[in-house]
């Protein structure tokens, strides 16, 4: 019995040190790896392990390479992982540039992967160039008339060029700039809805491909409209603004003849204010006048007569001249 537990024990044993065993050392892997020709032994597989490197990620893309007759050094491919790169999308790239006649080396794919662009797309470009379709670009000829165009670009990938090469961005933002050109500097729009070929010509001799990472094959307008009449409209908003200028003129003028008037009316008032003041003060006169004795009852008398005759010939000026009552009236 005691035997029997001391056998059962080291059944255990072994099959937790295989199960151990064979989860640190990818076995299989390197069966495979062998049986595809690749030389590579099992310590590599498990100082990969230690190094935190995962085996399958770098064996796969080495046997494909093997069997696409490249010759990459599993360093070289390690390298890369540990730098963050994808290995297998570069030896993918590594395989389509030979399959396509490309010259690329490996040292190069691996730049272009770490420098954040797809090296397998770009490859795939250089073989079948890519169409890029523009927006809508509006520009405005000399006549005034507004011409709205689409352009289609056709490039090619320029593998020379991907690290530090701009983008499609920058390609669509140049190829707009030409279109503006091409129209703005047009007589007519008419010359550009007969020639649209005339945008392609001229966009096409600026190389706007320049310090990208493409190479510009083809310029096509894909479609031309008409637009708003832009001379027209900023000639009508220059009317309104005329006007509305015009009219916050007369308001000013309006404004200070309104501000003159109750300026009159505001003295007139005064005035009138005045020579009421000044007629309270003739009683006080007069009387001081008699008490003084430089006035005396005759002299009163025919001051009454003066102003009664005065009354009477101011109300028969009235009865003659209606404008007069009505003026009477109104003050």
């Amino acid at each position: 019995m005691p035997d029997f537990a001391m056998y059962l024990l080291v059944i255990i044993a072994i099959i937790v040190f295989l199960s151990i065993f064979f989860t640190f050392v990818p076995v299989g892997l390197w069966i495979s790896a062998l049986a595809a020709g690749v030389k590579i032994g099992i310590f590599n597989l498990v100082g990969m392990r230690l190094r935190r490197v995962v085996p399958s990620r770098i064996v796969n893309p080495m046997i494909k390479a093997t069997k696409a007759g490249l010759d990459i050094p599993i360093n070289k491919l390690e390298a890369h992982y540990l730098a963050g790169g994808n290995v297998d999308r570069v030896v993918n790239s590594l395989i389509a540039a030979q399959r396509a006649d490309i010259p690329l080396v490996f040292e190069r794919a691996a730049a272009i992967d770490l420098a954040g662009r797809n090296v397998l797309e770009a490859v795939q470009m250089s073989v079948n160039p890519k169409v890029i379709e523009t927006p809508n670009v509006a520009a405005v000829a000399k006549d005034g008339i507004e011409v709205i165009a689409k352009a289609r670009v056709t490039v090619r990938a320029n593998i020379d060029r991907l690290v530090g090469g701009a983008g499609e961005e920058t390609i669509i933002a140049r190829v707009g700039e030409g279109i503006v050109t091409t129209i703005g500097s047009s007589e007519s729009h008419k010359e550009v809805l007969e020639n649209p070929d005339k945008i392609s010509e001229t966009v096409l001799g600026k190389s706007l491909h320049a310090g990208t990472a493409f190479e510009i094959l083809s310029i096509d307008i894909a479609d031309v409209d008409v637009g708003r009449n832009i001379g027209a409209q900023l000639q009508t908003d220059q009317a309104e603004a005329d006007k509305r200028i015009a009219q916050a003129k007369a308001e000013e003028r309006r404004a200070m003849a309104v501000a003159r008037e109750q300026e009159m009316i505001a003295a007139v008032q005064e005035m009138r204010a005045k020579v009421v003041e000044a007629e309270a003060e003739i009683p006080r006169a007069i009387s001081a006048a008699f008490r003084e004795g430089k006035l005396g009852v005759m002299d009163y008398y025919n001051m009454q007569n003066v102003i009664s005759d005065t009354k009477m010939r101011e109300s028969i000026s009235r009865v003659s001249d209606p404008s007069a009552q009505t003026d009477d009236k109104t003050t």
